[in-house]
């Protein structure tokens, strides 16, 4: 069984982005995930290990930090199930990150480009859990720069933060848009909607794009966890005893 850990909102429009993630992980693999949440909506994480015990579990996390390190393992303790990483770092979150900046650019006309870009992570306090977003825009930066379509300047791009570090949102927009930059987009480093992604709409930026989750790119990163999971556990079971 492949489960799928998430927050949880109480954002209707975030459970609709989940359940997309879910259909496209199906029809990639025929494998329907079931989706356990931390907090808010239900079935809860607990719940769902229970009735599934000794599934792989795949944290639906940008961020390596309290939920990752904390949360989910105390809630599959003594389930026999296998956490993975997180979602953070990896390649194909920048593809996502990337795609969905291309489409929001594209909402401000067909051939507009940001001149500037915040990658906004929700933030954390503990050692190594803005990694992720940290990555991501450093690779999103190298995917700007070799585009053709990006024009000759380059495009800076700044990890900012939603809560819990530094800098903010707001001050990194403010710090792009005193270096004279006009066209500043945010490149949301979230995963579904919910009350970042309505803070990112109020701050007056140029454009925002879109969640990560329901991007193919994310769906093939989960499966890749799923599976090199069931992999290592498929090798640990044919070691013989010693």
């Amino acid at each position: 069984m492949l489960v799928l850990a998430v927050h949880g909102s109480t954002v209707p429009a975030a459970a609709a982005t989940i359940a997309r993630l879910a259909s496209a992980i199906e029809a990639l693999s025929g494998i329907r995930p079931v989706v356990g949440h931390l907090d808010v909506q239900s079935p809860s994480l607990a719940d769902v290990v229970r009735a599934h015990p000794c599934a792989v579990v795949v944290p639906l996390l940008l961020g390596d930090g309290y939920h990752r390190r904390v949360d989910i393992p105390a809630v599959l303790e003594g389930t026999g199930c296998v956490l993975t990483e997180g979602l953070g770092g990896e390649p194909g979150i920048a593809l996502a990150l990337y795609g969905r900046l291309r489409e929001a650019e594209r909402r401000r006309g067909p051939h507009t480009r940001a001149d500037a870009v915040v990658v906004a992570g929700a933030g954390s306090s503990r050692p190594g859990g803005n990694a992720g977003t940290e990555d991501c825009a450093a690779r999103l930066a190298a995917l700007l720069a070799a585009d053709p379509d990006t024009g000759p300047d380059p495009v800076p791009v700044v990890p900012a933060y939603l809560t819990s570090a530094d800098p903010t949102v707001p001050r990194a927009l403010a710090a792009l848009e005193a270096a004279g930059h006009r066209r500043i987009a945010v490149a949301a480093h979230l995963l579904a909607p919910g009350r970042f992604t309505r803070t990112l709409a109020g701050l007056g930026a140029w454009t925002v794009s879109e969640p990560l989750a329901d991007h193919p790119s994310v769906a093939r990163l989960v499966l890749g966890r799923y599976e090199t999971a069931r992999g290592t556990r498929a090798v640990r079971a044919a070691r013989p005893a010693c």
